[in-house]
């Protein structure tokens, strides 16, 4: 009765290889590499300026960063994340995944943490290339290009920013082949430009004592207070895009990478302190405005070379964030968080893909981003608080994931008390800078939670209606209608696209296309349902005939990597059942080809849901159901999202019956006979004994339709259409 083949599904990570290594620093490290270029900056500026410059200031703020970048990033993401993966993937939604059944309100922090990251998506490209833009300042010729005027800055900020998204496309695999090379040099240029002077006050190295950062924070000398931490905590930007990436470059290339990333990161800030103290008094620098000591502590002849190699790897930090957001999407349709939305599938590299509608939707958000802060150090607030809402999110996954999953509660409670403090410190702290910038990252957040909310509710709400019928009660009238020469044949293969799961059941919508509305004759009825695996390359699918050579219930199961070509793994299945007899052959008389094969014309047939007239909703529901019906309608369509575009297509319309408001029942009347009004005469000649009992008929199948059936309905179990 039932058929199911299978391929192999590839769940093994990606192994260690000096290729995938060089792609690793081109993809993941982006970010969390151009923090050098505005952490101290941040800091000494928030302080008071270079006037404030201390010994103590230096070595405290120094000792935090380190510190931050070794707990967050190396302890909690390196090491303890990275070990939490669903199938090689990365990620706060992969890690929802893991941990959604030790307790239902966890979906609350992943869809938090999700829309927060997405924000930081958006807010990443901006901060970076207006941050290394700005740098042309540092020099004369880029003086003079720019100027003191930030609208040129601006506009050359959004024109990168512009190509940046047209090049994603092309897949981060060839991306990070190019970017790769180029992110080793910029590494290697981290580490020697603050290497040269921190040979020149080796001292630097007491910033590796903890106390430093802790006695600093109530030091008369931080004139910042705890808005100190909210610059220290952007040297983790990167950290969430490092443990998203994982999926596109395996958990050993991070692993050995980061080593040597991380080291090249602290001597930069090293070098940057001991260049901070011994210019701590300089008159010519306290005048410059916004004094950035990455760029001021090279010398004036390499300062060229470091913009041009700085604005590209502002380039690739926006990368780490853009396939980082793609992956987050994708992970986030799986749980029915977001709407489906087309995929393309660039490269055969495990884990690349793109999403064109999130691509266009970042890009104008990046662009707005630019053109509403203008300048980097107002966006700064913004990014802060994107990465400490993030954060705070996923540790509290994974918390649960230690405690429920890994059954190690004592770690657990550790891991949430010290991450939990360090944490919530930053966010608060990130908090204080709110009204200069925070609070576009919240509206982001917030629009992004809003999209998430309103599709997992109005998904509930739809299932909670879904009536389903047994397909044995209407297998003969399905079989007499399939073979009925007074209906036209409208195709030999008719397929429905089905949200169903199940193995004997249907929509009731379904059957009441094919048999009520129009009845619908073809040679072989099928019924597809496509269901999104938690492993990223499962190929498979099952069918049950219902003991018939006309009526198949299929389903494909893919895993969320693989590109959903339907038009294609059907053809594949009904080939496979005409070579075993279960299925007629379906040869065509007239054929533009010579030997035409045994598998006959598709018709496809969409079915969707609208609010309709009668349904009677709570005030809060409808608004829900018409959010999600006009989001729906902005991201396409099945057609689109399972390559059916050049496929013949019948859309169908059907309302959305939740609790259908009662409808009166109308009484019949006796003409008058006496009256000599024509036009009274014609209006009561509407209402025939005929007409009467047609009524009471309708009123009699509605009772049944919406009363009796309901009896077999059940809870919807996959992804809205």
């Amino acid at each position: 009765m039932s058929r199911q083949k299978k391929s192999k599904t590839q769940t093994k990570d990606i192994p260690l290889s000096a290729g995938m290594l060089l792609v690793t620093l081109g993809v993941v490290y982006g970010d969390i590499g151009t923090s050098p270029m505005y952490v101290m900056k941040a800091i000494v500026n928030g302080n008071g300026g270079i006037n404030t410059v201390t010994e103590e200031l230096i070595l405290g703020a120094l000792s935090l960063v380190i510190w931050t970048m070794t707990l967050i990033t190396t302890v909690k993401y390196v090491l303890v994340a990275m070990k939490a993966d669903n199938h090689g993937e990365g990620g706060i939604f992969a890690l929802y995944s893991l941990v959604r059944k030790c307790a239902r309100w966890l979906i609350l922090p992943a869809m938090v943490g999700g829309a927060a990251l997405l924000a930081d998506g958006i807010l990443t490209p901006a901060v970076t290339v207006t941050t290394a833009i700005e740098g042309l300042r540092t020099v004369d010729f880029g003086h003079a290009i720019i100027g003191d005027s930030q609208t040129k800055v601006v506009i050359i900020t959004i024109a990168i920013i512009c190509a940046l998204y047209f090049v994603q496309k092309a897949g981060t695999s060839s991306i990070g082949k190019l970017f790769g090379p180029i992110m080793t040099l910029w590494f290697l240029f981290l580490g020697g430009a603050g290497l040269m002077h921190f040979l020149g006050n080796p001292g630097m190295i007491r910033a590796f004592n903890p106390l430093r950062g802790l006695l600093f924070l109530a030091s008369p000398n931080n004139h910042a207070g705890l808005r100190i931490l909210g610059f220290v905590f952007l040297c983790t930007t990167g950290a969430e895009a490092l443990y998203s990436d994982m999926g596109h470059v395996g958990k050993a290339n991070i692993h050995v990478s980061w080593p040597f990333v991380k080291a090249c990161l602290i001597l930069n800030y090293l070098g940057q302190g001991a260049w901070l103290i011994e210019n701590a008094n300089n008159p010519e620098l306290a005048v410059i405005p916004t004094l950035n000591p990455f760029y001021q502590m090279l010398p004036e002849a390499l300062r060229p070379f470091a913009i041009g190699l700085s604005t590209v790897a502002a380039i690739i930090a926006s990368q780490a964030l853009i396939t980082g957001s793609f992956t987050l999407v994708s992970e986030a349709t799986r749980l029915n968080l977001m709407p489906h939305m087309k995929i393309t599938y660039p490269s055969e590299t495990k884990g690349q893909l793109y999403i064109p509608l999130v691509n266009n939707i970042m890009w104008v958000g990046t662009v707005f981003i630019v053109l509403l802060f203008q300048n980097s150090e107002r966006m700064e607030a913004a990014y802060g608080l994107a990465i400490t809402v993030t954060m705070l999110m996923t540790s509290t996954l994974l918390v649960s994931y230690l405690a429920g999953v890994r059954h190690k509660p004592v770690l657990a409670v550790l891991f949430a008390l010290v991450f939990g403090a360090i944490e919530l410190s930053f966010f608060i702290s990130c908090c204080t800078m709110f009204l200069d910038g925070g609070y576009v990252m919240i509206i982001l957040s917030a629009a992004l939670f809003y999209v998430m909310f309103v599709w997992r509710r109005g998904t509930a709400i739809e299932r909670m209606q879904t009536v389903y019928l047994p397909v044995s009660e209407y297998k003969n009238q399905l079989g007499e209608l399939s073979k009925d020469p007074d209906v036209p044949l409208l195709a030999d293969n008719l397929v429905f696209l089905t949200n169903d799961s199940s193995f004997d059941k249907l929509d009731r919508d379904i059957l009441y296309s094919i048999l009520n509305k129009r009845p619908k004759r073809a040679k072989a009825y099928w019924f597809l349902n496509v269901q999104v695996t938690d492993e990223p390359h499962t190929l498979a699918y099952t069918v049950n005939d219902y003991g018939t050579d006309f009526l198949f219930k299929v389903q494909i199961r893919l895993g969320f990597k693989v590109n959903q070509r339907v038009n294609a793994y059907l053809r594949q299945i009904v080939a496979d059942m005409v070579a075993t007899n279960r299925l007629p052959q379906q040869q065509h008389k007239y054929s533009i080809y010579r030997n035409s094969d045994a598998i006959g014309d598709f018709r496809f047939c969409m079915i969707r849901k609208l609010l309709g007239t009668e349904t009677e909703l709570s005030g809060v529901d409808e608004r829900v159901m018409h959010a999600k019906y006009s989001i729906r309608g902005f991201c396409g369509n099945a057609a689109q999202w399972y390559g059916l575009e050049h496929s013949s297509i019948i859309f169908e319309y059907v309302p959305l019956f939740t609790r259908v408001r009662q409808v009166p029942q109308l009484t019949y009347e006796e003409p008058d006979i006496t009256s000599t009004d024509t036009a009274e005469e014609d209006e009561d000649d509407i209402i025939s004994g005929d007409t009467r009992s047609i009524i009471h008929a309708s009123a009699a199948r509605t009772k049944q339709f919406i009363g009796g059936e309901t009896a077999s309905f059940r809870p919807r179990q996959d992804n809205d259409e």
